[in-house]
């Protein structure tokens, strides 16, 4: 497909891009898409997809176009960061929007990977003489909806593995013991809030403290931008955790929890699965298009041998625990980075 390296149409694109972001905790399962009007070096319209079920970005930005600049639509490029879409969803192929506004140029940042669209709303503006390049700044219109792709091009969700790591690499202290030869059947219990049991603090003991309040803001950012959530049967039975949102602006994802466990250990909404296999192709089937995996150790080094992980962050604590759970290793000669967030580094590390 053609591919423009001008700087005016890398210049808008970036913009698009900028747009597309604002969509971050509303779009999905849809992807974010930013798009823009130009007319003679002029920005007439732009506009985001801010909501799934809502208006896409093309038609935000149409819309947005003043009645006394709507005549220059007939000379304008629309630039998008992805192909729009050709298909009747729950809103109107946006690609025939175009065509009927007479756009005659059209720049995309990269192909859609959902097979309703892939290349058909390229193809159906070309088939109506629409200029149309592709490829403009792709790698960041591809990065930017990563979860959706890995989703559309794997089919299973993207997969976010994430831990504390003390000062002296431990993830925990040693808490396990206290699962085997059934001693959690034997813990004492006391009623939850909601009316379930829950283990009591003095028996489980608590696990150990890693992260700061700051730090907690950034789990509960990530945990907002992931559809589901996973720990491991023991962190459920040791921990009893909510895995809700409760530091950042976001939906709650939905809880999953790894192992076999007691229909009655099981907290009401929690879905349960035995293996990473089968889960990930329920996930799949039910359109949870990420997955944030905050489970223990040995949960966490599950996926990492599997090679199931798209990337991972690991919190740098400051604390030393002098013993305990090892943290998870990674494999040999994978690249990592050192990001600070909230003035507190962690490690990432991506699967490429």
């Amino acid at each position: 497909m053609n591919k423009s390296k001008s700087t005016t149409d890398t210049f808008y694109m970036r913009r698009c891009l900028q747009l597309a972001r604002q969509g971050e905790n509303g779009a999905a399962p849809n992807p974010m898409v930013g798009a823009v009007i130009v007319s003679e070096g002029r920005i007439i319209g732009e506009g985001y997809h801010a909501h799934c079920g809502q208006a896409h970005a093309e038609v935000n930005a149409i819309n947005s176009v003043r009645p006394e600049d709507r005549p220059f639509l007939q000379e304008a490029t629309i630039y998008v960061s992805l192909e729009p879409c050709s298909h009747f969803g729950r809103t109107p192929p946006c690609a025939k929007l175009i065509i009927d506004c007479h756009i005659p140029r059209v720049v995309v940042g990269c192909e859609d990977p959902f097979a309703k669209v892939h290349g058909r709303g390229i193809q159906m503006l070309r088939d109506a003489g629409v200029e149309v390049v592709v490829g403009v700044l792709e790698e960041e219109c591809r990065a930017l909806n990563r979860k959706f792709f890995t989703f559309h091009t794997h089919r299973r969700p993207y997969i976010t593995l994430k831990w504390a790591r003390s000062k002296d690499g431990f993830l925990d202290s040693w808490r396990e013991a206290l699962l085997d030869a059934e001693a959690a059947d034997s813990l004492p219990s006391q009623p939850a809030e909601d009316g379930t049991e829950e283990v009591t603090p003095q028996a489980a003991q608590h696990p150990a403290l890693l992260s700061t309040p700051l730090t907690q803001m950034a789990v509960h950012h990530q945990r907002a931008r992931h559809q589901a959530i996973l720990v491991g049967h023991s962190t459920l039975r040791l921990d009893r955790p909510s895995l809700t949102v409760r530091a950042w602006d976001g939906s709650d994802p939905l809880p999953v929890v790894l192992g076999r466990v007691a229909e009655r250990e099981l907290p009401r909404g929690w879905q349960c699965f035995a293996d990473i296999e089968t889960m990930l192709d329920a996930l799949y089937r039910q359109n949870v298009q990420s997955l944030l995996v905050e489970g223990g150790a040995q949960t966490l080094q599950s996926f990492i041998d599997a090679g199931l992980w798209d990337e991972a962050w690991e919190e740098l604590s400051a604390t030393m625990l002098q013993s305990g759970v090892p943290a998870p290793r990674m494999p040999y000669g994978v690249e990592k980075e050192i990001v600070h967030k909230f003035g507190v580094p962690f490690s990432h590390w991506t699967n490429s």
